[in-house]
């Protein structure tokens, strides 16, 4: 089963491993191309889980799909695909929520956006992490903060749509399938050469 971080071991791999790893020895460039392989099942398995994410939302007019992420390791063989946080933050963007009132009405918030609230509403793309983790896990009641006092409210609840665990184990399944031919490929090209 995979986790937010969507590793997963294929038993298969094993005998290749071991070929693999007696080619490493004589050519210092196989590590490089094995990754290069890694890297390009991993962007197709993020495209199916950012697929699944897409479909768990209703609206997504910032882009949230976007925060599926991967990352092929360096020191050994492998790599995961995952929605935590990005280390570097994106450039903030101009998202503004559309009005429901029409000029000159009455009614609305009239209190006016903290620091932190305009912060996070300029989160878009792969920024968005926290908001596929909310969707996935589900929350608690959510109260807004008081404000000094002024304010309060009750946002209610968002119920738990688990779309990561399954998509994420399909799609690196297919993945770990589809890197088992690449590399025996690559094995094939190497032993005829």
């Amino acid at each position: 089963m995979a986790d937010i971080t969507g590793n997963i071991e294929v038993d298969g791999l094993v005998k290749q491993r071991e070929e693999l790893e007696r080619l490493m020895m004589g050519n210092p460039q196989m590590e490089k191309r094995v990754q290069k392989l890694i890297r390009k099942v991993l962007m197709a398995a993020r495209k199916q889980v950012s697929q699944s994410a897409q479909g768990a939302m209703r609206s997504d007019p910032r882009q949230a799909y976007k925060a599926v992420k991967t990352s092929v390791y360096r020191r050994i063989l492998g790599g995961s695909v995952s929605i935590l946080n990005k280390r570097r933050a994106g450039a903030p963007g101009s998202y503004e929520p559309p009005r429901k009132l029409r000029p000159g009405q009455r009614g609305g918030n009239r209190v006016p956006r903290g620091a932190r609230t305009q912060q996070v509403m300029s989160y878009q793309g792969a920024d968005r992490a926290f908001i596929l983790r909310f969707l996935n896990q589900g929350t608690g009641e959510r109260t807004a903060g008081t404000r000094g006092g002024r304010l309060s409210g009750n946002r209610g609840s968002i119920a738990p749509r688990n779309f990561f665990s399954n998509s994420s184990h399909r799609a690196l399944q297919q993945a770990a399938a589809e890197l088992d031919k690449l590399i025996d490929e690559m094995i094939k090209q190497e032993f005829n050469k």
